[in-house]
């Protein structure tokens, strides 16, 4: 396929603490590891659609939109997929979209960079796959998916030349207590 293009970024990430939620409006699908890639396009379609026959109202200045994963199962096979614009307020939802508030928590921020627009999905997926085999077994973090488990972050960086989006991955520090760490569905 076309994952040797694909190029990971494996520099240490940004550890932030987010200081207010992120408000939300848009669309979601459930969704596991077998169906994300179509599901995904999907829901980018429709939610496309939404975005351009102007619905969503209040929309955060200057632009952004995130695509949010949460609401895992037990065994982390299936979750919500949810992609909308970041505004100011959840007031006056439209009917048929879903508003959500992406919790103000300690996140480790990835960059990921995709030369191709084709290649966001494996970028995203191989970003993933490398953060929870490699980067948080090795690292002094946790993930933390009980609110949310990762989102992306659109913003004018992803419609430059070399265009970018920061992936958000929830996480909690190692306190060697025995804490029950989430596998991700790729490592079971």
């Amino acid at each position: 396929m076309f994952f040797h293009l694909v190029n990971i970024d494996k520099s240490e990430p940004r550890i932030v603490q987010l200081n207010a939620p992120i408000k939300m409006i848009g669309v979601s699908v459930r969704t596991g590891m077998r169906t994300i890639y179509k599901d995904a396009a999907a829901l980018g379609k429709k939610y496309r659609r939404i975005k351009d026959s102007g619905l969503i109202r209040n929309k955060k200045d200057p632009w952004a939109f995130v695509a949010v994963s949460r609401d895992f199962t037990e065994d982390n096979s299936r979750w919500e997929y949810l992609m909308g614009d970041v505004v100011t307020t959840l007031e006056n939802v439209p009917p048929g979209l879903i508003a959500f508030e992406i919790p103000a928590q300690t996140y480790a921020v990835f960059t990921m960079r995709s030369k191709f627009g084709f290649l966001w999905g494996p970028t995203i997926g191989l970003t993933k796959k490398y953060i929870f085999t490699e980067w948080l077994p090795n690292s002094r973090y946790l993930a933390d998916n009980r609110i949310v488990g990762d989102f992306e972050y659109h913003d004018e960086r992803s419609l430059s030349r070399t265009p970018s989006i920061d992936l958000y991955v929830c996480v909690r520090e190692k306190d060697g207590s025995q804490i029950d760490q989430v596998s991700p569905p790729w490592k079971r």
